[in-house]
């Protein structure tokens, strides 16, 4: 059976192995999210980790496994970005030649930041599927030993190191929701709790655009999807591993999915709430919890922020638009007389309205314009979405015929 490669004793190994360099993450408790779910909820900050992320665990675990014969010949992977870090830290402690292979539109942070580690990046067009692939076939020509993402007994043992921190820190834990894409930290953590405290629910996420673990349960056999299609890159597998699919069978109670809305509504909750930063794969248990998804309440729950690692440019999208849904930032476009002091009118209308004016742009040249009328577009920090709609009111009743842009 696949599952007797992982042991308690691995894990305890790994433990041993990671003293020292990873570090023991905090358990955070959070009133708000608490309230919000109706459930006793403690966040474990994995994206506080070093290089950003729990994968650091794995990748080390594994290298420092590596015997002479297999350090000789360096190492290489596949990682979207997490992954491809914890394996260039590890190489670079113990002065191994590293190679990784990422999808070419991985995060440029997580490239430049795997770089920085000493490793060579090579990008392969596609996702981590097709990263995988041609890390495979650099790896029969160069000899260097594979050090997989998820579907490896040390990797996973590295992983479940996080379950021992858990029943270390928190007593009468009730459940942990966990970010599930190959599934090797589930497996490893649910492995452990269930060893220990049977009783503990394990619940998994995955990403609706890229459910292949979710579509393997429910089948009962190992389903690949065709693609995947999710900003949560960290979790984006089309393949789960045959070693991971084994023990999340016997160990995992439940896996649900959660859409990049959701994803992204959670991400924006973090910051504004707890001050944290989360990566779409870190922030997809939070999603489950707070959509609903699964139903914990009166439950003491651990929800596992795996990683921290997202990029600037998706976060500023992210914040833009969780402001716009909430109804504190809107963008209104009107017509107005192309005469001096007409701007300066609509401008206060919206101070009057106690708007906070963030940008204005004036165009009177664009030929759908009418002559002799100018069109501007307010971008308006507001309060709320009855906030929005009295400034409407308010330009409406004094001529303007203002519209909304989504």
């Amino acid at each position: 059976m696949a599952e007797a490669a992982l042991t308690i004793e691995k894990i305890e190994v790994a433990r041993k192995r990671l003293d020292g360099v990873a570090y023991h993450t905090p358990l955070d408790y959070s009133t708000s999210f608490s309230e919000m779910s109706g459930s006793a909820v403690y966040l474990k900050l994995e994206n506080m980790q070093k290089t950003g992320s729990f994968k650091i665990r794995g990748a080390y675990n594994k290298v420092m496994s590596l015997g002479d014969k297999e350090r000789s010949r360096g190492v290489i992977a596949a990682s979207a970005g997490n992954h491809a870090q914890g394996v260039a830290y590890a190489a670079a402690r113990a002065g191994l030649p590293c190679t990784i292979v990422m999808p070419s539109g991985a995060p440029i942070s997580k490239i430049m930041a795997t770089q920085g580690y000493g490793a060579r990046v090579v990008l392969a067009e596609g996702g981590y599927d097709e990263a995988y692939t041609r890390a495979v076939e650099l790896q029969e020509k160069s000899g260097a030993t594979f050090v997989h993402s998820f579907n490896d007994p040390d990797v996973i043992a590295g992983q479940g190191t996080i379950a021992m921190e858990l029943l270390d820190d928190i007593q009468d834990l009730g459940a942990v929701i966990i970010p599930v894409g190959g599934g090797g930290l589930i497996a490893g953590v649910s492995y452990a709790l269930k060893h220990f405290k049977p009783g503990i629910r394990v619940i998994g996420v995955q990403a609706g655009g890229a459910p292949a673990m979710y579509l393997s349960l429910k089948e009962q056999k190992l389903v690949e999807c065709e693609s995947t299609c999710t900003f949560a890159d960290g979790i984006a597998i089309r393949k789960p591993g045959a070693l991971t699919f084994s023990i999340i069978r016997d160990c995992v109670d439940e896996i649900v999915t959660v859409d990049d809305e959701e994803i992204a509504g959670a991400i924006l909750m973090l910051l504004e709430r707890s001050k944290i930063v989360a990566e779409g794969a870190g922030a997809a248990g939070l999603a489950a919890l707070l959509y609903r998804k699964t139903h914990l309440a009166g439950v003491k729950t651990v929800v596992l922020l795996s990683g921290g690692n997202i990029d600037v440019n998706i976060l500023s999208i992210i914040i833009e638009r969780g402001l716009a849904k909430t109804g504190r930032y809107v963008r209104i476009r009107a017509l107005v007389t192309d005469q001096p002091g007409n701007l300066s009118r609509l401008l206060a209308l919206a101070a009057a309205a106690r708007a906070n004016v963030i940008s204005v742009s004036h165009d009177r040249i664009r030929p759908t314009i009418p002559l002799k009328q100018a069109e501007v577009e307010l971008v308006l920090e507001t309060r709320n979405r009855e906030h929005i709609d009295e400034i409407m009111s308010l330009l409406t009743r004094n001529n303007y015929t203002p519209v909304i842009i989504s």
